[in-house]
């Protein structure tokens, strides 16, 4: 039986290249010939037939006689990775997990002004629970679990002119209607990463949110755990960090 490692790649021309251009990403400056064969451990001659080509295709660029770096053609081809990367395709899958395990709506959503909108769902008709918030449905940022994640990546001046904005109106007898209990609100999102609507936008709704980031590391998303007030499990918890963390992974989100 063959041994060969199933990562490595069976064309030897290929597993060099992806030596060479490694090699290069792990400089911040360019390398002379001499130092990536040495590195690398490929022959000087093949080394530099090999960054010769990848000089013709863009992937390398060599800004003095016999030195290399990665090539502009890299970023052209990260950039159309990134703008397809899309947030719902990713979320879909583990959304569906988290689900399983707690057989609440799971729920993905992102800013737009001053709302959150709703822009995927899973859930079953077992849950019961019929929420009203359907996919395409808003809410205000102040009375939602992910929309207090948004917030709280606000700074202080643009919280006040949030709640200036919208007078913070509530919906229910819990939904939080002055600034200063906000802000309090706020801080304690910041502390724990971790966002909580306890009947606020709802009355016997109560949910928990944690943000899906981008490889920029910024906010673009929020996955949250809708129940019953009564059936709102602390232990779901670090499955939905877990959860809200392997998508924004798969957006490119790493932690520094």
């Amino acid at each position: 039986m063959s041994s060969r490692n199933p990562n490595t790649p069976t064309v030897q021309v290929l597993e060099r290249v992806f030596a060479i251009l490694d090699m290069l990403a792990a400089h911040a400056d360019p390398l002379p010939l001499k130092e990536i064969s040495e590195r690398t451990g490929l022959h000087p001659s093949t080394t530099h037939r090999i960054l010769n080509d990848l000089v013709v295709g863009r992937l390398v660029d060599r800004p003095h006689a016999g030195s290399y770096r990665l090539g502009m053609r890299l970023l052209e081809l990260g950039n159309l990775v990134k703008a397809r990367l899309d947030v719902r395709e990713a979320a879909m899958g583990p959304m569906r997990e988290l689900h399983k395990l707690t057989h609440q709506p799971v729920n993905l959503s992102m800013r737009q002004g001053d709302e959150i909108v709703y822009v995927e769902r899973t859930y079953s008709e077992r849950s019961g629970m019929q929420v009203v918030r359907a996919v395409g449905g808003r809410a205000p940022l102040h009375l939602t679990s992910v929309g207090k994640l948004f917030l709280a990546q606000d700074d202080p001046q643009r919280v006040r002119a949030y709640a200036t904005r919208t007078g913070l109106a509530g919906h229910t007898r819990n939904s939080i209607t002055e600034l200063g209990r906000l802000e309090r609100e706020l801080n304690q999102v910041r502390k724990t990463g971790v966002a909580r609507d306890d009947e606020e936008l709802e009355l016997g709704v109560r949910c928990m949110a944690a943000g899906i980031f981008d490889d920029q590391r910024q906010l673009v998303a929020g996955l949250s755990v809708s129940a019953p007030t009564d059936r709102l499990e602390e232990g779901w918890l670090e499955k939905l960090r877990a959860t809200a963390a392997r998508i924004s992974t798969a957006l490119g989100y790493r932690a520094g």
